[in-house]
């Protein structure tokens, strides 16, 4: 497995437009699932009087069938095609969706955007295909599902493109390298197999789409960044940082520093999957003991780095930020929790320099009062402590950001300026 390229692949789009039913075809055309677990599956549906939901099973661990005591273990949900090993990070609802798209374990390197042939763009496909651009997600591709729903019509299709083509042009995506593919997911038209039902299409099937894919590469000739997402103490060995190198390289003998705190140690041996790693790089997620450190001087939102060039600690900065969802408007001085990379942290928003057309990103409005849901705009925020972040210019895995007050995911957005904290 290990040996093909790993990527990851996130799916995005509307609730009911067939996103799990997608990935559940691709688990299943792809042999990670067998015949016996869609008959098992089946048989439940039924008994639920929700046929055709099979593959859509797969993916939603439903109440029922917990209750049920059916347990299917699908390996991380992660499959292979004939190029790459791909782990899929699944974005269910909106609150988990966000969190999951931007807390820096699941870096999604493509996103396959499901649209339905029979709605065409609703409202979350809107949302997701904006979080997307403004997440920096690079590679997209498009997937117009429920083709069997339309007559495997090319007027429905063709109309569909059309519309979807219109709102990534708006976003700023390079839509002429965006796959179209027409699928369906419930008869498994076009996912493996060419399809019988659509002699007007000649394009790659779905999983050929994901072969198309090109795999990021990794920023190893960044200096080293490593936000810490957890500290333990083991006895005889001393503190042991985990976390995940997002940029850069770290070997055993390398001089860092921790910051926001400044403490400079040297990094005696690296673990991964309990082997000793003579290096670790970009994506690996490792535990690596450090010389005299004792763990309560280190703690999860800190970043190492080399002590040639150390993280930067900001004292504020200018973002672009989107808000997914408030219940009111949003004015000076909010304050809400900020995740930025493995850190938590609240931040006031000082000023409201510029709201955005987000259909154009030009500037609506300068020095907006108040800005709501829906609206992309330009603010300069202040941590209320120490916290290390960098420009999404120059290290987009820690310059961008999730929003959460209340319980939930109320906005996103990239760092565009940083001003240095003075030491």
């Amino acid at each position: 497995m290990a040996d093909k390229p790993h990527m990851n692949l996130i799916f995005i789009g509307h609730v009911d437009h067939g996103k799990s039913t997608t990935v559940g075809r691709l688990l299943y055309e792809t042999g990670v699932i067998t015949d016996r677990d869609i008959a098992r599956f089946k048989e439940l549906t039924q008994q639920l009087n929700r046929p055709t939901f099979e593959f859509a099973f797969v993916m939603d661990a439903l109440k029922e069938e917990r209750e049920r005591g059916i347990t299917i273990d699908i390996a991380h949900r992660d499959f292979q095609t004939g190029k790459y090993y791909f782990t899929i990070i699944d974005a269910p609802g909106h609150k988990d969706f966000v969190k999951n798209m931007i807390t820096g374990a699941s870096q999604a390197d493509a996103a396959v955007l499901v649209v339905s042939s029979v709605d065409g763009i609703q409202a979350q496909t809107r949302e997701h295909a904006i979080l997307a651009s403004v997440l920096g997600i690079k590679q997209l591709i498009v997937g117009v599902n429920k083709m069997d729903a339309a007559n495997f019509s090319q007027e429905k299709y063709e109309a569909t493109k059309k519309s979807v083509t219109e709102l990534l042009k708006t976003l700023g995506f390079k839509t002429d390298a965006v796959p179209f593919i027409p699928y369906s997911a419930l008869e498994g038209s076009n996912i493996s197999k060419k399809p019988e039902k659509m002699p007007w299409y000649t394009g790659p099937t779905l999983l050929e789409s994901l072969d198309n894919l090109i795999v990021p590469e990794k920023p190893v000739d960044k200096p080293l960044r490593l936000p810490i997402q957890d500290v333990f103490s083991i006895s005889g060995f001393g503190t042991v940082p985990v976390g995940r190198v997002e940029t850069g390289v770290m070997k055993p003998g390398d001089q860092v520093i921790i910051m926001p705190s400044g403490i400079k140690t040297e990094i005696k041996s690296i673990e991964m999957h309990k082997k000793q790693l003579t290096k670790a790089e970009p994506g690996d997620n490792v535990g690596f003991n450090i010389k005299n450190v004792d763990k309560k001087d280190i703690k999860r939102g800190d970043v190492i780095g080399p002590v040639s060039n150390p993280p930067t600690v900001i004292s504020d900065f200018t973002a672009q930020v989107i808000v997914l969802h408030h219940q009111n408007v949003i004015a000076k001085g909010y304050t809400p929790v900020f995740h930025i990379h493995t850190a938590q942290i609240a931040c006031v928003f000082e000023e409201i320099l510029e709201k955005k057309d987000p259909k154009t990103g030009q500037t609506l409005e300068k020095n907006p009062a108040t800005i709501k849901t829906g609206d992309i705009a330009i603010i300069k925020i202040r941590p209320t402590k120490p916290i290390v972040a960098e420009k999404f210019s120059e290290f987009p895995q820690l310059g961008r950001f999730a929003i959460r007050d209340m319980g939930e995911t109320i906005g996103a957005g990239v760092i565009l300026e940083i001003t240095k904290k003075q030491a």
